[in-house]
């Protein structure tokens, strides 16, 4: 079987085009993974066929690497717009990352909004690779009406859902074709001496050979090639077939690419949960291939289903597209012999969670049944990551996106039957002090039977920022004794568990230096008790100070939007630490910011506005600073009740 993945912009044309390539087949099968991944089985020359279509846009991209793992070359839909190559800038990159073949194929030529030349010297600003035109428009006024392919140098004419019919090359076209053929050969020679003696003797070499070379060109992932046509008319579709069937790499090839070893029997690129069906894992067979009920990952894999879901097959053979059911400990993102699982490389991973939300169950009856649902959509999704608030204990579930959040919220009703709502996360304040204080609690307690009673004698001081708590004492002549001392630091720390403005405290020094204690009414507890009093006493006496988190942001974005960025971190009140063309991306600069963790939220949304949802950012936790200006009202609010 051979599988190729259809990445691109939003509305740029990828179902148009996978529709219309899987109506080649009279009985195409498909498969949704979570509504972003749509898995097409088709049938082409009597060959078995996949088309793997990702949807476009921000919040899809974490499902890209997946694909691409179990894919043997990318088709790249483009719009045909100079100014939208930057949409198409994430794929680009993507595609590099992995070392995964690539043809672009520029979509709705019957409408395009500029020259096909601007538009591959736009694209061409966000790729390494040299972008090869491989056919040239054949023009009728302002409308394209044809194509030359630029090896075989035959003209094609487009018909409306139809194959397009061979003709005579326009005179208008010959000298536009000759000039792009000759660049495309100056390209290939690059890559071929033999081709570079024939150009140098001005000899015109055979087509054959230029199209054995433009196929080893491109399945060893040195050159770009990109096609034309208009998918909603039908125009171009076999040329892309073609090249996929001749030119794009073999299985055997593209496995190497995942870096599987030669025990490796198949890689897990999706999973999905189907109500009343259960865990379903999209599996490509690799080696000896896997059979029904055979072990992998250490484990038995239940029943082996084609695409349709239905129809049950013995064994998924090298290079074969299927489903596993009943195979619970199969996961995504992982290559599988019979005994272990070994990660995919890092070039399939997705981008860190960029839009985090607080999530709770809209019914309280449904509390342990959205902590089972979450842990099995974190184990599908490769875009989520989940963690626990330390102030309420919910969970938090860290999305790509607000619209990979609503994707989540409707499978969580619909499969799971758990609604749930979601809130922002709120920031993680805290409190230091800026003076020292002594003093002194005494704790009695007298009730029929054994009193309570402790004394104690305590200074606290500030720290340094991000020294944490620290316990001392000084305690002579055994005033307290040291049995008692360990629960004056528990009292101690539980006192700092929320300071004068209802936030944990940090950066706080807490030393014994004296106190009493009573033979018969001391105690642990009444100890830990005096500790937690006296550190509360005194609290607000040494000048306490509200402290904000500063996150350290890592901004990925095309360097066209980096203008834009500086008065955006400007105005969330955050400081820009410098920006520089980023080592191995062409046309992205990496931008390195400090900024207040409140203002994380809107930090994704204007990236999200100013880069047309292209750019992506890696947050990570500096320091504390102090907070300068009022504590947010909904912040103290959360503070007090908890």
């Amino acid at each position: 079987m051979r599988v190729f993945t259809v990445l691109g912009p939003t509305q740029s044309g990828k179902s148009t085009l996978v529709e219309a390539i899987s109506r080649l087949d009279s009985r195409p099968t498909t498969f949704d993974v979570s509504g972003t991944v749509h898995l097409h089985g088709f049938s082409y020359l009597d060959e078995p066929w996949c088309a793997i279509e990702v949807d476009g846009g921000g919040d899809a991209l974490a499902f890209v690497g997946p694909a691409m793992a179990i894919s043997d070359a990318a088709v790249i839909v483009v719009p045909p717009d100079p100014d939208a190559a930057v949409l198409c800038a994430p794929y680009l990159r993507l595609v590099e990352e992995a070392g995964i073949p690539a043809i672009l194929f520029i979509n709705r030529m019957d409408n395009p909004n500029g020259r096909i030349r601007d538009i591959v010297a736009a694209l061409q600003g966000y790729c390494s690779h040299h972008i090869t035109l491989r056919q040239v428009p054949i023009r009728e006024g302002d409308q394209i009406v044809g194509a030359v392919d630029l090896i075989s140098e035959r003209a094609w004419q487009y018909r409306e859902g139809q194959p397009s019919a061979l003709i005579e090359m326009p005179g208008s076209t010959v000298e536009r074709e000759q000039e792009a053929r000759a660049e495309l050969l100056e390209a290939l020679s690059d890559y071929d001496d033999h081709l570079l003696e024939q150009l140098i003797e001005d000899k015109q070499p055979p087509s054959a050979e230029i199209y054995d070379l433009a196929a080893k060109v491109l399945q060893n992932h040195q050159l770009i090639p990109a096609y034309l046509g208009a998918a909603s008319h039908g125009n171009g579709l076999t040329r892309v077939m073609k090249a996929l069937r001749h030119e794009a790499p073999q299985f055997d090839i593209a496995a190497g690419r995942d870096e599987a070893g030669e025990k490796a029997r198949a890689i897990a690129g999706f999973a999905d949960v189907k109500k009343h069906i259960g865990k379903i894992v999209v599996l490509r067979g690799l080696g000896d291939g896997v059979k029904a009920h055979d072990a992998l990952g250490g484990e038995t894999v239940g029943s082996l289903m084609e695409l349709d879901a239905r129809t049950q097959i013995g064994a998924l053979e090298a290079g074969q597209i299927g489903l596993a059911v009943k195979s619970d400990h199969l996961s995504p993102g992982n290559i599988y012999d019979s005994a272990a699982a070994t990660e995919l490389p890092h070039w399939a991973r997705s981008h860190p969670p960029s839009h985090r939300q607080l999530i709770t169950p809209a019914h309280e009856r449904d509390d342990a049944r959205l902590s089972s649902a979450l842990a099995r959509m974190d184990e599908i999704d490769p875009g989520l990551h989940l963690s626990t608030d330390e102030a309420t204990g919910h969970s938090i579930l860290g999305c790509q996106g607000p619209q990979h959040l609503r994707r989540v919220s409707a499978k969580l009703a619909e499969d799971f039957g758990v609604e749930v709502i979601a809130e922002p996360v709120e920031t993680a304040y805290r409190e230091t002090i800026q003076k020292p204080v002594d003093h002194h609690h005494r704790h009695r307690k007298q009730s029929g039977g054994a009193g309570q009673f402790a004394d104690v004698h305590i200074s606290i001081e500030p720290l340094p920022r991000g020294s944490g708590f620290q316990f001392d004492e000084v305690v002579k002549g055994g005033a307290v004794p040291k049995n008692y001392i360990p629960s004056v630091a528990q009292g101690a720390e539980d006192a700092l568990a929320q300071g004068p403005e209802g936030f944990k405290v940090v950066d706080v020094k807490v030393t014994l230096k004296d106190g009493k204690h009573h033979a018969v009414d001391s105690s642990d507890y009444a100890f830990r008790t005096a500790g937690k009093a006296a550190v509360r006493e005194a609290l607000p006496m040494a000048k306490p100070v509200v402290l904000q988190p500063i996150m350290r942001a890592e901004i990925h974005l095309p360097s066209t939007f980096v203008g834009d960025l500086v008065p955006t971190i400007s105005s969330l009140q955050g400081q820009v630490l410098g920006f520089e063309a980023h080592p191995s991306a062409t046309g992205w600069e990496v931008f390195n910011a400090l900024l207040p963790a409140v203002a994380e939220d809107e930090l994704h949304r204007s990236l999200a506005s100013s880069t047309r949802g292209t750019g992506w950012v890696k947050l990570g936790f500096d320091h504390y600073e102090e907070l300068r200006g009022p504590v947010p009202k909904s912040a103290k609010e959360r503070a007090a009740a908890g």
